[in-house]
């Protein structure tokens, strides 16, 4: 009776695999909790990767808890339902206020297509991937959680766990990652570059902006349109001035629902049985060199805009073109302030920070255009 006891419970079935994913999720959560990484994203996912890697829990198998919340990601209802939260809480003035700043958040992109290509090209009989699978992992460079779960769902469903656990890490990670990037490729004098305040954008553009946005994205990248529609709904909600109940339950109480019900079903699909793969490594590494090139692409597009507007312009805004709202756009102000503590870039960079999202959005479409 007594051997059989033991052999029903966890510790007679843990494994190798399932130990060190746990120890992964304690990982996430020092960093989370002690060290303040975007505990928003980082703290769900670190816990849902501690409640899948119990063995026989089926917490994620079919009719469990999270697998039944994990329908909205297989589904497509998480993502668009985050970009209407993101509009809601974006103030898009800074982009409209510079209009430069959508080159750099459309530079940033080049680390999607990057590493595409680069993935694409993987073939042998041990590890290569579908042009699919590559769209997929690409689109990790975007550091848009919601963005590479659309694209991947649509086009490589399989890649799914990986490829979220990546993109939402990555976004939490963008302290760690940015920093030792934007000061390899930029000097001291170009770090101390100040820059004039913007100009006062009316009501009447930031009520235009959406609408025109969602127009010009609708008739170009149609696949686009679920997210940048979305995205720009939540803005209009913002900024009309009429519907502030609305505006603030989007910000607020349906943001937070989600969020929680995606950091906890991302992280749930880091099992150690399927997680710890030889192709899931893969895509891991990919996708850090993939956040790493989108960040140098943007920082080198600000050194060239510097360049151009005769040294009016700092080129560490160019690292906000990823679309990690706002983490990116705070890791520019604090480098900034590194080299002078004069400085404030902040609602500079949040210009090619917004650009960065309609930018991976719209990436995201023609992917699926083409691939899907």
């Amino acid at each position: 009776m007594f051997a059989s006891l033991w052999e029903s419970t966890g510790l007679y079935m843990l494994t190798w695999r399932e130990t060190l994913m746990l120890c992964i999720s304690f990982v996430l959560l020092y960093l989370g909790i002690r060290k303040k990484y975007e505990p928003l994203l980082l703290v769900p996912i670190a816990f849902g990767i501690f409640l899948a890697n119990f063995p026989k829990a089926g917490i994620m198998d079919e009719g469990g808890l999270l697998r039944i919340l994990y329908q909205g990601i297989e589904y497509g209802i998480y993502p668009p339902l985050i970009f209407l939260g993101v509009g809601a809480m974006t103030d898009f003035g800074p982009l409209i206020a510079n209009p430069r700043s959508l080159l750099l958040g459309a530079g940033a992109q080049l680390g999607i297509f990057g590493t595409f290509i680069a993935a694409s090209m993987f073939d042998s009989p041990s590890l290569s991937f579908t042009l699919q699978e590559a769209a997929a992992i690409g689109i990790i460079a975007g550091a848009d959680g919601p963005t590479a779960i659309f694209l991947t769902a649509a086009l490589a469903p399989h890649l799914l766990a990986p490829i979220a656990v990546a993109a939402y890490s990555y976004m939490a990670l963008v302290p760690i990652i940015q920093p030792p990037v934007m000061k390899l490729l930029t000097t001291q004098k170009e770090r101390r570059i100040k820059m004039k305040q913007l100009r006062k954008v009316s009501r009447v553009e930031k009520i235009l902006f959406p609408i025109i946005v969602t127009l010009f994205s609708g008739l170009l990248v149609p696949s686009s349109l679920p997210l940048i529609g979305t995205l720009m709904f939540g803005n209009l909600l913002r900024e009309c001035g009429v519907t502030q109940r609305l505006s603030y339950t989007a910000q607020n109480e349906l943001m937070n629902i989600v969020t929680i019900f995606v950091g906890l079903t991302v992280g749930a699909t880091a099992n150690g049985e399927t997680f710890l793969s030889l192709q899931t490594i893969t895509i891991l590494i990919l996708g850090a060199a993939s956040f790493t090139l989108a960040t140098a692409a943007g920082v080198l597009f600000g050194k060239l805009m510097c360049v151009l507007s005769k040294g009016k312009i700092n080129p560490l805004i160019g690292a906000a073109g990823v679309s990690a709202v706002p983490m990116s756009a705070r890791v520019v102000q604090v480098v900034g302030q590194e080299a002078d503590r004069s400085n404030f870039l902040l609602m500079h960079a949040m210009g090619p920070n917004v650009a960065g999202v309609i930018s991976s959005a719209i990436a995201a479409g023609i992917l699926l255009s083409v691939l899907g």
